[in-house]
């Protein structure tokens, strides 16, 4: 697999460092151009140039949607209403390619985060609703073998995955605390992520790497989508 598209540049990451220690609105009005040009640019056309070889190689339901509002890329904004940081910025830049039947980010996708020392994607399902965490228990619980599959292939750990995410600290209402699959049921977030260093991301080549690592965690995916009873 080869495709030719935008590469994310170094100055996407200065850009970051400099926001990190300048976190206010005047200092980003006086950069907006830098913002622009380093890292809304260059996200929006990989996610323009990710959307043919998404479906191609991984799956036709997964959706890259490069619109400048409501599409992939997340907004640069926090939301500070109901924090206690006020820092009106986020110090990095992040995109999703969500199922194309989910209507917010806790539905089953793909996830890209950037940001200067900790870039990483991710695959699964973040913080889903109670109806949809029930199912994917019920999954588990009622198919152990595919979910084995899942948790033990070597994807995962030799292909540089781990799983992430929240877990309630006791046994979920209606599995035993002794069950043998437990860790697994404790989960509120299915994740698992992998980790790229800034050169990987500035690289010519780094579209084809994500596509590749989107295809390594689609058993998960996969596996996750069948307990939603959505197509994968």
């Amino acid at each position: 697999m080869r495709t030719l598209a935008a590469q994310f540049g170094p100055g996407l990451f200065d850009f970051l460092f400099d926001l990190d220690v300048h976190n206010e609105r005047a200092w980003f009005e006086s950069n907006r151009e830098r913002y622009e040009h380093e890292v809304r640019a260059p996200m929006l056309a990989f996610i323009t140039d990710l959307a043919a070889p998404l479906r191609r190689h991984v799956s036709r339901h997964v959706v890259a949607d490069p619109r400048k509002q409501g599409g992939s890329m997340f907004r640069i904004h926090r939301d500070t209403r109901f924090s206690k940081d006020a820092s009106p910025y986020k110090t990095w830049a992040a995109c999703q390619f969500r199922h194309e039947l989910g209507k917010d980010v806790h539905a089953p996708g793909y996830y890209l985060h950037l940001e200067p020392g900790n870039c990483f994607m991710g695959a699964g399902i973040w913080h889903p609703d109670s109806t949809a965490l029930a199912a994917i228990r019920e999954r588990i619980d009622g198919d152990p073998t595919a979910w084995k599959r899942v948790r033990n292939a070597r994807w995962l750990g030799e292909g540089g995955w781990e799983f992430t995410g929240d877990a309630v600290k006791t046994a979920p209402r209606g599995y035993d605390r002794d069950h043998p699959l437990i860790e697994d049921l404790r989960r509120k977030d299915v994740i698992v992520v992998k980790a790229f260093g800034e050169s990987d991301v500035t690289s010519p080549g780094f579209l084809d790497t994500y596509v590749e690592a989107c295809g390594e965690a689609k058993p998960l995916m996969r596996f996750l989508c069948r307990a939603l009873a959505v197509p994968f």
